[in-house]
């Protein structure tokens, strides 16, 4: 049943405009990551994996937001390009942990950092407080939509 005292059409332009800004962000993101030969899922993992002894399945799927089914096949090329191993966790026999090889490193400090620069781009013309009220109004949108739906 639709709830009349909320107008339908109030909230309908931001949820598109959050649509298309989030579909404009991701082409634009892997775009670029494309030209630096990975694709967003393995740009994801490398650049999860970055800076760290590596990690289980799980917490990579946790950090990443990648699926079990997909991540297992996006680990599988990311260590067919030399850039990931699997090594097995020293304290649970049944779990594999996924980190960066040397080539994963040095891949990671090369892509990351230029992905970063090539976002930053777009934000030139933000001021600091323009950022933290955005994040803050994004942040608080998302809070609204994990939190438990009302019962009408």
């Amino acid at each position: 049943m639709i709830d009349d005292s909320v107008p339908r059409k109030s909230f309908l332009p931001i949820v598109r405009e959050l649509v298309r800004c989030y579909q404009a962000f991701e082409s634009r993101s892997a775009q670029h990551i494309r030209i630096m030969g990975l694709t967003p899922a393995q740009f994801d993992i490398v650049a999860t994996l970055g800076n760290t002894e590596g990690m289980s399945f799980k917490e990579l799927g946790d950090k990443t937001l990648i699926t079990k089914g997909t991540l297992t096949g996006v680990v599988d090329r990311l260590e067919a390009k030399h850039l990931v191993s699997r090594i097995a966790c020293p304290t649970d026999g049944r779990s594999q942990i996924v980190r960066l090889t040397a080539k994963g490193e040095d891949s990671f400090k090369e892509v990351f950092p230029a992905h970063l620069s090539h976002l930053s781009r777009v934000f030139t013309d933000y001021s600091a407080a323009d950022l933290r009220q955005a994040e803050s109004t994004l942040r608080r949108l998302r809070d609204a939509l994990e939190g438990t739906e009302k019962s009408t």
